[in-house]
């Protein structure tokens, strides 16, 4: 199986060819859910957050430049910054009661999983594993669970 050729398919966006838009919802939707619902908590706010973003990358995939970065480093940035921006509006994380938690657990798609199997993800975890378990602490409370430099200093119970 080959790989996504996430360039290609943002190229395309930027064409505006709908297609494209449709391969890369159909290869990314599940693992940019899972990485929205990480940071909203909430389902139907995650499939919101999704579908904002989707129009988000829709609009701006022109702006979309491969030597800047990797594709789906992009895109999941783009949902990722979507749903931080919904907590901030929102003034509030929702917390999770057990059953939420549960029918999360049982059917959503674990974004560390689809990010290992990626070459990306491959690099990703080596050079994660290289830092310090503080410091890869930090990083990804911030960048996959989508706290504050205030809420990890909370969380960590270390000053800023």
């Amino acid at each position: 199986m080959e790989p996504f050729d996430y360039a290609s398919a943002l190229e395309g966006c930027a064409r505006r060819d709908p297609a494209s838009l449709r391969r890369l919802y159909d290869h990314e939707a599940g693992f940019l859910l899972a990485v929205a619902l990480r940071i909203v908590r909430r389902r139907d706010v995650a499939a919101d957050v999704l579908h904002d973003a989707i129009i988000d990358i829709w609009e701006r995939a022109g702006t979309f430049d491969s030597s800047r970065g990797a594709g789906r480093a992009w895109i999941t940035s783009i949902v990722r910054h979507r749903a931080l921006k919904y907590i901030r509006v929102a003034g509030r994380e929702t917390d999770l009661d057990a059953a939420a938690a549960t029918e999360i657990a049982d059917d959503t798609p674990d974004p560390f999983a689809a990010l290992a199997a990626s070459q990306d993800g491959t690099r990703l975890h080596g050079c994660l594993a290289q830092l310090g378990a503080e410091r890869r602490a930090v990083i990804l409370l911030a960048y996959v669970d989508g706290l504050s430099q205030s809420e990890i200093a909370e969380r960590l119970g270390t000053p800023l």
